[in-house]
């Protein structure tokens, strides 16, 4: 029994060169027809038209299906990249408003710095807070003004609205502050209205202790505190903070220095004092001679 592989090949090619042939020829046929300007042509068009155009339906329905799909999954992922893209600029913003809040703070700070009121006999140099490396202190910080800014070791340390601490090491550049919160830090104080005076001492907690008060029934919870000027390190009449009762009758203060935000401090110092450098300089100068007048004395 013969096989097909057995019969011969030419067979096979003949035969594809005239099916290529008339497909050729048919498609020739319609592209002729279609590129025809005549009456009798448009008629065989439309009449083909009609007699096909049902027949082949059901197979444009998918492909129309399948492009509108096409066309949603393009329109999804321009969405998707819109989205994507807003929420960067989203984070971007959401950088800028850090960054500007921020911004605000500080500026808040500096123009409290500037609208404190300071006795004319001294003086003040304002410094920003550094990141302190460790300390003997749990409660300080370092500022970049020193030794070479008029500042001395002691000197009274503020924010824009009370004191923070004082200064507790001194360089040619940078200073240490302690804060009026660690355990080592001891002010003499004054509570008004009162008149009370005592001692605010850190605990190393945000709170620190007022101690030393002679006459407890005469604070009351929101008194001023202030500095004493006792010891001469404070000046007198700076702004500490206001008096809290604990339940067990413990009075702590609340300071008015805002720690959280401690970005600048301002660190006071004495005015620089005129030198007396000749006689008179110190009482004023010297009056003129008055000289004495006989004749007038007879009138």
């Amino acid at each position: 029994m013969a096989s097909i592989n057995d019969e011969d090949p030419d067979f096979w090619r003949i035969l594809r060169r005239i099916l290529v042939l008339g497909i050729s020829v048919v498609l020739l046929g319609i592209f002729v027809l279609w590129r025809v300007d005549n009456p009798r042509a448009e008629r065989l068009r439309m009449a083909i038209l009609d007699r096909f155009a049902p027949a082949i339906e059901w197979t444009v329905s998918p492909v129309a299906g399948l492009a509108r799909v096409w066309d949603d999954f393009q329109s999804y992922n321009s969405v998707y990249e819109q989205n994507q893209e807003l929420r960067r600029e989203l984070q971007r913003m959401r950088g800028w408003r850090e960054a500007a809040l921020q911004l605000e703070q500080k500026n808040a700070q500096l123009r409290a710095l500037n609208n404190v009121k300071l006795s004319p006999h001294l003086s003040f140099v304002t410094g920003e807070v550094l990141t302190d490396s460790g300390s003997p202190f749990s409660q300080s910080g370092l500022v970049n003004i020193g030794r070479q800014d008029g500042i001395s070791d002691g000197s009274a340390a503020m924010d824009g609205l009370g004191v923070v601490g004082r200064v507790a090491g001194l360089g040619e550049k940078t200073a240490r502050i302690i804060f009026l919160t660690d355990i080592s830090s001891q002010v003499p104080v004054l509570v008004l209205p009162s008149g009370q005076k005592g001692i605010v001492a850190g605990d190393n907690s945000g709170v620190p202790i007022l101690q030393f008060l002679e006459d407890l029934e005469s604070v009351e919870a929101g008194d001023r505190v202030v500095t004493s000027g006792d010891g001469g390190v404070f000046p007198v009449d700076l702004l500490v903070g206001q008096v809290a009762i604990e339940n067990d009758g413990r009075v702590r203060v609340l300071l008015a220095a805002d720690y959280s935000r401690l970005d600048f401090i301002r660190v006071l110092r004495p005015a620089a004092t005129p030198i007396v450098t000749e006689a008179g300089g110190l009482v004023g100068s010297i009056l003129p001679t008055v000289q004495h007048n006989p004749d007038r004395e007879k009138e």
